[in-house]
């Protein structure tokens, strides 16, 4: 299995805006992720799994701060590092830039995805109330710190 992750390009739309769909109740369209190709803050990676996407994320990065926009992982292809490698990647963009800090909102019942953050430093920095909708549902807003002596994360160690 090879694993790599790569900057999100125009013939990753369709993929992606898949993904999104199979992912969330609110999913963005491939108009949308289209627009952030050209956004100077945005930084989105798409992870190929053997040369097909099956996973991605994005964020925009302003004055060495990160905010996570979307992780989604095809759900078939979940628990084999994908999440993981996004998060990671999005993680080394930051800190080589420069970054202070990541940002991100999360469902508070997305277990998965919390154990995956809490094992790569995000702590819980807050919680935004009725935030998500299909269901109605409460974001833990968790955020990783950079600190000067912590090395960043490597997407460089996945299965």
């Amino acid at each position: 299995m090879s694993l790599i992750l790569v900057p999100m390009a125009e013939a990753h739309l369709a993929a992606v805006a898949q993904m999104e769909q199979a992912c969330f109740s609110a999913p963005w369209t491939e108009a949308g992720l289209r627009a952030e190709l050209s956004s100077n803050t945005a930084v989105f990676r798409v992870a190929l799994l053997d040369g097909v996407p099956a996973g991605y994320g994005g964020m925009h990065f302003v004055c060495g701060e990160g905010y996570v926009d979307n992780i989604a992982v095809f759900p078939a292809l979940r628990r084999r590092g994908v999440g993981e490698a996004v998060v990671c990647a999005l993680l080394d963009y930051a800190r080589q830039h420069g970054g202070q800090f990541v940002s991100l909102e999360v469902r508070e019942s997305n277990a998965p995805a919390l154990a995956l953050y809490a094992r790569l430093g995000f702590s819980k920095a807050g919680r935004r109330r009725g935030f998500y909708s299909k269901p109605t549902e409460d974001a833990l807003i968790l955020t990783r710190i950079f600190a000067e002596a912590a090395p960043a994360p490597s997407a460089g160690h996945f299965r």
